[in-house]
């Protein structure tokens, strides 16, 4: 989804029913501030929740059941029609393992002609399977985030970024990304489904391809502002329907190292060629607003305010091709932060400890979401409901072209 159009609003009642009132509560405060579209997974439609944390689009489910329920269901009608199938059509039988749907009926998805399509491009080599298990940390607060690049684990933890002024640009090779091969054609991989288990309740994932991180350095042990000439590698383009449009990359500053020194501290609002500044969807320079810092930040917290997962962008922006110049509006005297460009792939999240939630990409909102050749895949820990460090296990599957 490259354009923002609220379109149709989604049945509230369905939504509610379908997800449960906290759940979708959850993803409306937690996805609300962020200034793009987001899918909401494991609904069955076309749904997303929008900036403001309305949701748009049509749900195909929850008249009289909750997912929970309908997943029983469904179970139960697939396994007595894929057994039936898979004496006829060997590919069923590894569709069974894959999707998570009531129907079959042949139709477009994306760029695939057919469900079909889909699956002899999985079954064909085009197809895997990606396992992770993640401990993120103990938080500053209860609605904190946590970046889990540098968190141990499988993938394993990943480096600090480069010095300024240069940088890292990260890809499917670095250490701590996960292990993502380009399989077909030239950026033609997808999404297309993710388990997701956390040993705490209500914790919400975001799968995104990291694209850019530069280390703070005296931008913040000293306030001094500090130019980035470092870009990113992808999700670089500022046509609106290209597969690698700007928008919906967002930025955020994590401490990959040392805990920062208790002193409070904003990240200063862009004036000229001082404080924050970036490049916009649309490749024009611009402020970004002061937003507050974490004093005392934790090694692998987002030294963000809490319930803010993303550095705001100025009014009207919808994406960052590049960060131009770093600043703390104070000197934090120890302690390292990196600023992190990365692209929102999926979201998933957890109602219920230790238990195996599934959300696909083919049959609802997500749609087969595009990811780039050479993506760094790592996870964003959204704002937590507990301090406690939690660990995250899990695998999700992509498919090519």
């Amino acid at each position: 989804m490259h354009t923002i159009s609220r379109g149709r609003a989604t049945h509230a009642d369905r939504l509610e029913r379908w997800l449960g009132a906290d759940q979708v509560k959850y993803l409306s405060e937690t996805m609300g501030k962020f200034y793009y579209p987001v899918p909401v997974h494991g609904v069955p439609g076309n749904v997303f929740v929008m900036p403001g944390g309305d949701f748009a689009g049509e749900i195909t489910a929850g008249q009289f059941m909750s997912k929970h329920d309908a997943a029983a269901a469904t179970l139960r009608k697939l396994r007595n029609r894929l057994d039936a199938q898979h004496r006829r059509e060997k590919a069923a039988g590894v569709l069974a393992s894959i999707l998570k749907a009531e129907q079959r009926e042949l139709y477009a998805v994306g760029a695939f002609a057919s469900i079909d399509a889909v699956v002899a491009a999985y079954t064909g080599g085009k197809g895997q399977t990606l396992g992770f298990s993640k401990t993120g940390v103990a938080s500053n607060a209860i609605g904190n985030v946590n970046d889990l690049w540098t968190r141990a684990g499988a993938p394993a933890a990943g480096a600090a970024g480069a010095a300024a002024p240069g940088g890292t640009a990260w890809t499917a090779a670095s250490t701590g990304a996960m292990p993502y091969k380009n399989l077909g054609a030239t950026n033609s991989g997808h999404y297309l489904n993710w388990t997701l288990s956390a040993n705490t309740a209500n914790m919400g994932l975001l799968l995104y391809d990291r694209l850019f991180s530069v280390a703070a350095g005296a931008a913040l042990t000293s306030g001094t502002s500090t130019a980035v000439t470092g870009v990113p590698t992808r999700y670089q383009n500022t046509t609106n329907t290209a597969v690698d449009y700007i928008g919906g990359n967002f930025a955020f500053p994590a401490n990959p190292t040392t805990v920062l020194a208790a002193t409070a501290h904003n990240w200063a609002v862009g004036t000229g060629a001082a404080g924050m500044m970036y490049a916009n969807q649309a490749g024009t320079a611009a402020n970004m607003p002061v937003i507050a810092g974490v004093s005392a930040c934790v090694v692998g917290g987002v030294d963000l305010v809490v319930q803010n997962w993303f550095a705001p962008l100025a009014a009207g922006d919808i994406g960052i091709q590049k960060l131009t110049n770093m600043q703390s509006s104070a000197a934090v005297a120890t302690g390292t932060i990196d600023w992190v460009i990365g692209h929102p792939i999926a979201v998933n999240v957890c109602p219920i400890a230790n238990f195996a939630c599934l959300d696909d990409g083919l049959y609802t909102s997500m749609n087969l979401s595009s990811i780039l050749d050479n993506a760094c895949l790592s996870f964003l820990e959204l704002p937590k409901s507990a301090t406690t460090a939690t660990t995250y296990n899990g695998f999700f599957r992509t498919v090519s072209e």
